[in-house]
């Protein structure tokens, strides 16, 4: 065994023995169908950001007997340890760190190409790629974000949607925990890796108050920040003001942040407007899944000299000498400055996107004869995977008595 594939091997360990709620859900299945593997010889395709938390979903569907295709969700979020371990089981994976974008869509198009049944994907890109392929093999998929999903809603009005799909974003134990508590955690631990800068006094500007935005407000505020919000959804716009923060439009906000982190799923949400009133050494990062969130192009065209002065940071002197710093070209700072988040949380999202595998494995004749649309998340899943986090978690609730079951289930509130 090379060095790196025992490097990945560690990880992935390491990772395993922290993600109790996913094994449960593995050994769920195993139990389902005993004497046989629940997924064995099924091609599945899979999109994802190649990390040690990953490796423990890829390596047990590997296991339950799927031909895994596995390519990066993002050119540079890869861990090369990982792919090379994931490799050395068998698993086909076609992803490196610092891949180019031509790589990247190379190797979307190949896992496209290869007549998958199922597909994992993370962003829609693989979806994307699939639809334009002609081949009729995938009976149903899942994506794990909004972004995905959105891009799935978009295929489907345009009648481009073949098989069904199941949005993962849309369980309750995945977008709470994995987009607040997950994202808050990331993507402060990707700008501090990548600036070493103290958050405390500092004025830190979230755009977007989803459950990205308020998990990365949180952790902000927690660590001394003074944190602005910024948002085009009056309700949301609503929520952060009672939530104690100062709520302005980006034009404002532009003015007045240290440090500006986008959290929306949107297009040019910092742009040249914006950066012609910022601070000298403002500080720009992403925590949306696409590069698309800065306007980096608008960065090149105004600076006079651009500087790497970090691995991970990138300095835009501008005409008038004030200097705009990037994180992680604009991509994701949270996997691509960091480790994305912790495998605690990842446990809940990955056993969300394996049983929904097998559920539409299990429906997939019913499904057939329904039109391909995105389903909704299925309750029963987040039921399990709750019972499975409560136990994993130690925790102790409460239960309903019959008294107060056929009060809940009755139109009247008398005996």
């Amino acid at each position: 065994m090379s060095e790196d594939e025992e490097l990945g091997r560690a990880s992935f360990q390491w990772a395993k023995e922290h993600m109790p709620v996913l094994d449960l859900a593995l050994n769920h299945l195993s139990n389902k169908v005993r004497g046989k593997k629940p997924f064995q010889g099924l091609r599945i395709a899979m999109c994802l950001h190649v990390s040690k938390e990953t490796s423990v979903l890829v390596e047990g569907i590997h296991s339950l007997g799927a031909d895994v295709k596995l390519v990066a969700a993002n050119p540079l979020s890869s861990q090369d340890e990982i792919a090379k371990f994931l490799s050395s089981i068998g698993v086909s994976v076609s992803a490196k760190s610092g891949e180019t974008v031509e790589e990247y869509t190379s190797s979307i198009k190949s896992a496209a190409s290869c007549d998958p049944q199922l597909i994992v994907d993370d962003g829609g890109e693989l979806h994307v790629a699939y639809s334009k392929t002609g081949s009729n093999s995938c009976f149903g998929g899942t994506d794990e974000t909004t972004t995905g999903t959105t891009r799935l809603r978009g295929l489907y009005r345009e009648g481009k949607l073949r098989y069904p799909v199941i949005p993962v974003n849309e369980a309750e134990t995945k977008h709470i925990f994995d987009n607040k508590y997950g994202s808050g955690q990331s993507a402060i631990d990707g700008l501090l890796r990548a600036t070493g800068l103290l958050l405390t006094g500092k004025t830190l500007v979230v755009a977007g108050y989803g459950w990205v935005g308020r998990g990365v407000a949180e952790r902000a505020r927690g660590m001394g920040a003074r944190v602005v919000v910024t948002e085009v959804n009056g309700l949301k716009a609503l929520e952060a003001q009672m939530d104690g923060y100062e709520v302005v439009p980006m034009i404002d906000a532009a003015s007045l942040g240290d440090i500006f982190l986008t959290c929306t799923g949107q297009i040019e949400v910092l742009r040249q407007e914006h950066f012609q009133k910022m601070k000298n050494g403002a500080i720009l990062g992403n925590v949306g899944h696409f590069d698309s969130e800065i306007d980096v192009a608008d960065l090149y065209k105004m600076a006079v000299r651009v500087q790497q002065i970090r691995e991970h940071l990138t300095r835009f002197e501008l005409p008038d000498h004030r200097s705009i710093l990037l994180l992680s070209r604009g991509r994701v700072i949270n996997l691509v400055g960091a480790e994305g988040h912790p495998p605690e949380i990842m446990q809940l999202s990955f056993a969300d996107q394996l049983l929904s595998l097998y559920y539409l494995l299990n429906h997939q004749d019913e499904l057939k004869e329904s039109k391909p649309k995105l389903l909704q998340f299925p309750k029963e899943i987040d039921l399990l995977v709750t019972k499975f986090a409560v136990d994993c978690f130690g925790l102790k609730i409460d239960f309903l008595t019959d008294k107060q079951k056929r009060y809940s289930e009755s139109y009247s509130f008398s005996e």
